[in-house]
């Protein structure tokens, strides 16, 4: 990789969400070692895994990366293992080596499952996935405890109280250090406020709130800085955009796959925050699906506050529009059925 490249990499990967008010945070891709810290990505092998596995790779802030999978991860390993940054990286296939990936991880990163095929709903692939997470999340609570977890697999809405209820059973559950990923979101919606608004989007910030399905994804355009004076049924279209995002990549790979590159992306741009809020950055803020007392709702989507013990503060809505505030009510119900759903599965299975 040539230097620029990876400068530009770098470059990308620094620009992460901001908390509060209209600037964007601007928390540098560090080149400074920092503190040992081990990564570990389980269901590296896959769409998502090999390009989040690379990405990894590239930040400096990882000290030893351990990727996962059932099948071809030594591969995988040997390739981002040849690129020429400071992480050790380590390949491990079959559930005989889960124990040693695991050990020592400051951060668990879960992408392992099956992906979206056109026509099926994240719900559809809930008894798979389901069944996937519920696993490893046990394997979690035996070998890393007190490693954050960033849960990928989808649907994320259910997966989040699976990992949850496991937790639990075992004895090692830490509402701080679960988060459901849900930067791809924020990723989407900033990119297609930016186009509309005729603004740069490295400058854009815009806050999702929600779940990670559908209608449960709510981007706050009334809080979208830089201000865009967009009209009303831009909004609408925006928010509509944003929620079927997913399904917009699915259709556009024509059964072949699902949001795998962009989901790697936003899965690194997490971690990163992450690993910052583990080493002390301060004002380390993303929007992120963790155990919260915001809404009526045990899981929901919003601003977190990171720090060294992984959830610092979970950060209120701010003020919505009346659109929002419609949009929040009738998420309400399906983000509730899919919690229910999950932890149905945990506690019966």
């Amino acid at each position: 990789m040539k230097v620029s490249m990876l400068r530009s990499v770098q470059s990308a990967l620094k620009r992460t969400s901001s908390s509060t008010g209209g600037h964007i945070l601007r928390r540098d891709f560090s080149s400074e070692s920092g503190p040992n810290r081990k990564v570990a990505v389980l269901g590296a092998a896959g769409g998502i895994g090999q390009p989040l596995a690379l990405l990894m790779k590239l930040n400096p802030l990882v000290s030893h990366l351990s990727l996962y999978d059932i099948a071809g991860t030594p591969g995988v390993a040997a390739d981002v293992s040849h690129i020429n940054t400071r992480s050790e990286v380590k390949g491990y296939a079959g559930e005989e080596n889960l124990a040693e990936a695991l050990e020592g991880a400051d951060i668990v990163i879960i992408p392992a499952g099956v992906p979206r095929k056109p026509g099926m709903t994240r719900d559809d692939l809930f008894n798979i996935n389901a069944g996937i997470v519920k696993s490893l999340c046990t394997a979690i609570a035996k070998y890393c405890p007190h490693a954050l977890v960033n849960m990928i697999s989808n649907p994320v809405n259910s997966t989040v109280p699976i990992a949850a209820e496991v937790f639990k059973k075992a004895g090692t559950y830490d509402e701080k250090r679960l988060f459901g990923v849900t930067t791809l979101d924020v990723v989407r919606a900033k990119t297609f406020y930016a186009g509309k608004a005729k603004v740069p989007v490295a400058g854009v910030n815009v806050p999702v709130v929600g779940g990670h399905a559908g209608v449960t994804i709510l981007p706050l355009f009334s809080q979208a800085t830089p201000k865009a004076n967009l009209p009303h049924e831009e909004i609408i279209a925006l928010t509509k955009r944003t929620q079927d995002g997913g399904t917009e990549v699915v259709e556009a790979k024509a059964g072949k796959g699902s949001a795998t590159l962009s989901m790697a992306y936003a899965g690194a741009i997490f971690a990163d925050a992450c690993l910052k809020g583990l080493n002390g950055v301060p004002d380390v803020v993303e929007c992120s699906y963790v155990q919260s007392t915001i809404t009526e709702l045990p899981f929901f989507a919003s601003k977190v506050r990171l720090g060294k013990n992984g959830v610092e503060e979970v950060l209120g809505l701010g003020a919505l529009s009346d659109f929002e505030k419609e949009g929040l009510e009738k998420l309400k119900p399906e983000l509730q059925s899919s919690i229910e759903k999950g932890i149905k599965f945990a506690s019966q299975s």
